[in-house]
């Protein structure tokens, strides 16, 4: 009869684990805040608190959407109509208002059409099994196109002092309304992804969707269900725009959801399900929104804005994905 002989677990492995298992998100934070030094020696006025609260203000509509992402993407899924989403939203309040709507009732009908439409995409991707890219990308455009059809182009203005401008531009204790807005939105996010059945159910439905049904989940519900998180954040986005601007247009939040998405990605959320980080997922919305902010700080050209971005979000996440991903590989 053979016997395993017993081994000692080796000096230091608790360390080695838990870096190897929060690698990526430990790299993001390493990086954002490696961006931070290298914009606080470029500007003077970075580290400003002025120039905080901006970030934060500009910042909380890419977070709103991100969190929400981060389910969506957990699944194996994608949404890519969020940017029109938010369009369409930020210009529907401001003609409601303009109509003499209470700014209430506005904010309450434009969330209802966002949650609606997001259920609807997500119903339609999950039990007409076509694939999610597909079906966002179409309602990308068609959503744009209505919000381009209802302002004819231009952008319609809302009245000040309605109590609608409070939300993008209000304080409460010094903290700008659209940073409390997402703050709780980040703890929801957190709690229901690592506290709660459902985001235990989100996680095992982009892990494996066919033993999640196996095992009882309702995997089409949890599929459907998370698309309508993106329309009710993104219609929530494009309140917080609409109320910031004063004004609601259909060429708002152009590019957004590549934003959003880079931010989830970027976090250390697998585009292919299974794998998702909420905590990841906000630093991977302040690093985009502090190397937006940073590089106009610095007078970079507004030409060379997006491409610096671009290189920059791409060699965060090939380090992410590449140098960490083999660490962890070879710790297995």
């Amino acid at each position: 009869m053979s016997t395993t002989p017993y081994t000692e677990r080796e000096l230091g492995s608790r360390s080695r684990d838990y870096f190897s298992n929060h690698a990526q998100v430990l790299s993001i934070a390493g990086f954002f805040v490696g961006c931070c030094a290298v914009f606080a020696l470029g500007s003077n006025t970075f580290l400003s608190a002025g120039n905080a609260l901006n970030v934060l203000r500009q910042l909380a509509p890419i977070l709103v959407v991100a969190i929400a992402m981060t389910f969506v993407i957990t699944t194996g899924g994608i949404d890519l109509s969020v940017g029109s989403m938010a369009a369409l939203t930020n210009a529907l309040v401001a003609i409601l208002i303009q109509h003499g709507v209470p700014w209430p009732a506005a904010v309450l009908a434009t969330l209802a059409l966002g949650g609606g439409i997001g259920w609807l995409q997500g119903w339609i991707s999950a039990s007409q099994a076509i694939p999610s890219f597909i079906v966002t990308l179409a309602t990308m455009s068609t959503l744009r196109g209505i919000a381009l059809y209802s302002t004819k182009g231009f952008s319609v203005p809302v009245e000040p002092g309605t109590g609608f401008d409070f939300i993008g531009t209000g304080s409460l204790f010094g903290v700008p309304v659209p940073a409390l807005i997402a703050v709780i939105v980040c703890v929801l996010g957190y709690v229901y992804l690592n506290r709660g059945r459902y985001g235990r159910r989100v996680v095992a439905v982009g892990a494996n969707a066919e033993a999640a049904r196996r095992a009882g989940m309702p995997t089409l519900r949890i599929k459907t269900s998370v698309f309508l998180l993106t329309g009710l954040a993104a219609a929530a986005a494009g309140l917080i725009l609409a109320s910031r601007l004063g004004s609601g247009s259909s060429n708002a939040a152009v590019g957004f959801e590549l934003d959003v998405i880079a931010a989830v990605v970027l976090g250390g959320t697998s585009l292919m399900g299974g794998r998702a980080t909420i905590t990841g997922t906000i630093l991977g919305s302040l690093t985009i929104a502090v190397i937006g902010n940073g590089l106009i700080l610095m007078h970079i050209s507004p030409f060379f804005t997006q491409i610096i971005t671009g290189v920059i979000i791409l060699g965060a996440i090939w380090l992410n994905t590449r140098v960490f991903g083999r660490y962890k590989s070879s710790k297995k």
